[in-house]
This record gives C-alpha cells, sequence and structure tokens, in this order.
C-alpha cells in the first residue's frame, strides 16, 4: 500500500468511527500478541466493532485502498495468525458478543463472532444443551472458526468443521453473505461453509456462527490411569478407539507433564505417562464403559484406574489439564514455550509419540507432550531460551521433524492449531498440487491479497502487498 493510500485509508476509517480507532501503540501490540513464539507484528490501527454493519464498512474502506485486514477474536492463537507483516487494520470482534438465537428444539444457537465457548455455556446452563467443543483456551466461537479447532473432547463431539451448520462472512468487498441454512444436511451447491471453516480470516471476517448443540449427559464420569511407558499409553488409546468404546475425552500427559501439573495445580500424582479420561451418558452406560476401558488399560499394562462421577475431583482434573501450558512453563519460568501439534492416524500415533519423543530426549531439550490422543493429535510444548541460538536451532529442528514425520505418516502439519505464519513451509508437502487450486480460491475471492496476507501459505498475498508496500 502505497503512502497515499495508507492516509486516505486511515482518513476515512476514522471519520467514519472515530474513538472505536485506535492507534495507541499498546493497544497495537496487545492485539498482535498471542501465546506465540514468532516476534509481535502489530497493525498500524486496532476497530473495536460493534456490529457486523461495521465490519463491513471498515472492510470496504480498507478494500478501496488496499489496506490489509486483520481479525481479532480473544488472542489465543498460537501460529501468528494475529500478526500484521504489512501493517493494516486489526478489527477487533470481542464487542460483538450476542447470543443472537437459541433454537432448543433444533438443537442449535446462532452466535456473534465475539461471544466464547465458555459465555455460550453459560447462557446455555438452564436450557439442558451445552456447546461441547472445548479447545482448552476460553477461545471465541469466530477465532475457533477460523482456525477450525477442536480440543479435549474431538473424540466424541467432533471439530468445528462438524459442528458449524452456516456463517455470515463479510467478503473483501464489504458484502456480507449467509453461507448455508439452520438444517442438519444440504446438497444445494458448494458448501461454502467448510470452505470459510479453517481459513483464517483470509477469505473474509466471520461475524455470524450457527452451530449444533447437543443435551446434555445424564451422567459424566472421570478417570485416571498411568502406564510404564509412553508407547502403552498411546497403544491403549487405540485399542480403545478400534473398539468404538464412545468415550468423550482422552488425554495423554508424558511424565514431565505430570511432574509440572503437579507443582502447578497441587496434584500427587506418580511420574507416569498417564491418561485423563471422561464418559459420558447415564449411569449404567457410564459405568459399562468405565469397566470396559479397565480392562484394555490393564491388556497394555496400564494400572491404578481410578474413575468417579464426583464433580468437584472431575474439574480439578480437567483444570490441571487445560493449564498444562502454563504448568510445563513453569517447569523453567526463564524459557518461552514453543508450542506446536500434529496429527496422525490413530493407527501411527504410538509410533509418531515415541519418535518424538527420541528426538527430544536426543536433543536434550526440556518439552512435555500432552495430546488429544483419541484422534491422533497430540502436542508438544518446547521450553526454549529465545536468546539462545542453540536452543532455537534445535527447537526448530523437532518441530521441523514432527511436521514432516506427521505428514509422511498420513497425517497434517497441525490438528487444530492451525498454520498462520508458523507452518507455511510445510503446506506444499502435505497439499501438493492441490495448493494451486487452494490459491485459486484465495485469488477470486480477494484478488487485492488484503485478507490477512502472510498467512497460510507464501502467495500472492505476500507479493502483492509487499510490491505495494512503501510505507515505513
Amino acid at each position: 500500500m502505497t503512502q497515499t493510500r495508507f492516509a486516505e485509508a486511515m482518513s476515512a476509517l476514522k471519520a467514519r468511527f472515530g474513538d472505536q480507532l485506535s492507534t495507541n501503540m499498546t493497544t497495537r501490540e496487545q492485539h498482535a500478541h498471542t501465546t506465540t513464539w514468532l516476534i509481535n507484528q502489530p497493525a498500524d490501527a486496532v476497530l473495536t466493532a460493534k456490529n457486523k454493519y461495521d465490519v463491513a464498512e471498515a472492510v470496504k474502506i480498507c478494500y478501496e485502498h488496499h489496506m490489509p485486514v486483520i481479525a481479532f477474536g480473544i488472542g489465543s492463537s498460537l501460529e501468528g495468525q494475529l500478526n500484521a507483516p504489512y501493517g493494516g487494520l486489526c478489527i477487533d470482534m470481542s464487542q460483538m458478543n450476542e447470543v443472537v438465537a437459541v433454537n432448543e428444539e433444533d438443537l442449535t444457537a446462532t452466535v456473534q463472532a465475539g461471544v466464547t465457548r465458555e459465555a455460550l455455556n453459560h447462557y446455555l446452563r438452564a436450557t439442558g444443551l451445552f456447546f461441547p467443543l472445548d479447545p482448552g483456551a476460553n477461545a471465541t466461537i469466530g477465532g475457533m472458526v477460523a482456525t477450525r479447532a477442536s480440543g479435549t473432547n474431538a473424540v466424541r463431539y467432533g471439530t468445528m468443521k462438524d459442528v458449524v451448520l452456516s456463517l455470515e462472512v463479510v467478503l473483501p468487498t464489504g458484502e456480507i453473505i449467509k453461507t448455508g441454512t439452520r438444517a442438519k444436511k444440504s446438497s444445494a451447491g458448494y458448501d461454502l461453509t467448510r470452505l470459510i471453516v479453517g481459513s483464517e480470516g483470509t477469505l473474509g471476517i466471520v461475524t455470524e456462527v450457527t452451530v449444533k448443540l447437543f443435551g446434555q449427559p445424564e451422567v459424566v464420569g472421570s478417570g485416571i490411569c498411568h502406564f510404564p511407558s509412553i508407547d502403552q499409553a498411546c497403544q491403549a488409546t487405540i485399542a480403545t478407539i478400534q473398539m468404538c468404546l464412545p468415550i468423550a475425552r482422552i488425554e495423554m500427559l508424558d511424565p514431565i507433564q505430570i511432574r509440572a501439573c503437579n507443582q502447578y495445580s497441587q496434584l500427587t500424582l506418580p511420574e507416569k505417562a498417564t491418561l485423563f479420561v471422561e464418559f459420558h451418558g447415564t449411569e449404567q452406560g457410564v459405568a459399562e464403559q468405565a469397566a470396559l476401558f479397565e480392562q484394555i488399560i490393564e491388556y497394555f499394562g496400564g494400572s491404578d484406574f481410578e474413575w468417579g462421577s464426583d464433580e468437584a475431583v472431575r474439574k480439578k482434573l480437567w483444570r490441571a489439564r487445560h493449564n498444562a501450558y502454563y504448568a510445563a512453563c513453569a517447569l523453567r519460568p526463564e524459557a518461552r514455550g514453543l508450542s506446536t501439534d500434529a496429527c496422525v492416524p490413530i493407527s501411527r500415533l504410538a509410533e509418531c509419540v515415541t519418535q518424538t519423543q527420541a528426538d527430544i530426549q536426543k536433543s536434550g531439550m526440556l518439552a512435555p507432550i500432552v495430546g488429544h490422543v483419541g484422534d491422533g493429535n497430540f502436542h508438544v510444548l518446547l521450553l526454549v531460551d529465545t536468546n539462545n541460538e542453540e536452543e532455537l536451532q534445535k527447537a526448530e529442528e523437532i518441530l521441523g521433524r514432527l511436521a514432516e514425520r506427521a505428514i509422511e505418516m498420513g497425517g497434517t502439519c497441525t490438528g487444530e492449531h492451525g498454520i498462520g505464519q508458523g507452518k507455511r513451509k510445510y503446506m506444499q508437502k502435505e497439499h501438493g498440487s492441490a495448493i494451486g487450486v487452494m490459491q485459486a480460491i484465495k485469488q477470486a475471492i480477494d484478488p487485492r491479497g488484503i485478507m490477512n496476507p502472510g498467512k497460510i501459505w507464501f502467495d500472492h498475498s505476500d507479493t502483492t502487498v509487499a510490491a505495494n508496500e512503501s510505507k515505513a
């Protein structure tokens, strides 16, 4: 964007939005900072949107002046999705936080993009329904759409691609469209909903989301068990899934992560490979699931299986799991946490995890492994002194080997964090010639390359915006 276009765009935005627009450096930095190891790249201005018309008008102004646009939910992304490498406008969606409608008979809810998943479930608490996806962070629904998020209970309820029925989206020109209806299925035309889900703001900005809801289970049982090795814990997980046990959550934590959780969350668990599990159903059904699961884990060397339906115990257990990132970081307070994830077919899970563990041990790095292993997804958190070039190089090598290993095993370099800036280099290996189709779609919808440029791949957005970049 030229200096003249930038000045014209800022003038138009200030005239239209007044105090809703901020160029304060602290505000700009806050809206670029996320839980990421990538350097902050703030936008030139931050707009606090109050409704979809604010978003549409702002995007239209940016389109007319070739100004980049980055959407912001709550700032929980991990791969630099919120950075603004070419400057531009950050649109903060957090004030668009209304639950528009709940259709109890249809088991659906329509919410503005800034509603968080915890706020939605609080709103639903008296209906007997809930929104099950739980990525750990209290992310906005719009942000979860952008990264195609999932979480701890995806093994039972699916990911965002499975629970989103329809979207309201502002396109790069400022036009507002609906991508679907509240019907549970449709054979009418292209599936624009799934095209937008996971697009990380590169095709448009989501302003409203219609999602599926589920009935709250009659009984929720939670349990914990321990294994001599990560391999045995993974093998037990694979068997559990292959036997079609309808488990709601099955989370693996390695011995290092257990040590971190013990210290951070005041637990007293043995420092072994551990599975946290959860069962949903009737009282009898939950008991039957727990009994079958106990047989499975004993076959694979698991021990000390304890389970129950006490809510306080369950909340303490899952609070510790959700705080695993902070617990791990507390093991080495002077370091930064470099978090990554990968996902493989369940049959390759044990192999992928154990090879990754071997890489970590060989490097001498401190890096706990945790995972939503029921669907083959796991995370590595490398604790790195970012001022130490040798450590950074080792960390990047581990991250690279994990991504490439997952792809070679028929999996993906990211199961839920998304690509952002951090994993663009693996897109070609994972998708091959299909990248050309994706880029053609991007070019057709966003020919000026203004929507979250520099994310997902090194594409025309980088070259189009960078070529016109003359602003300091």
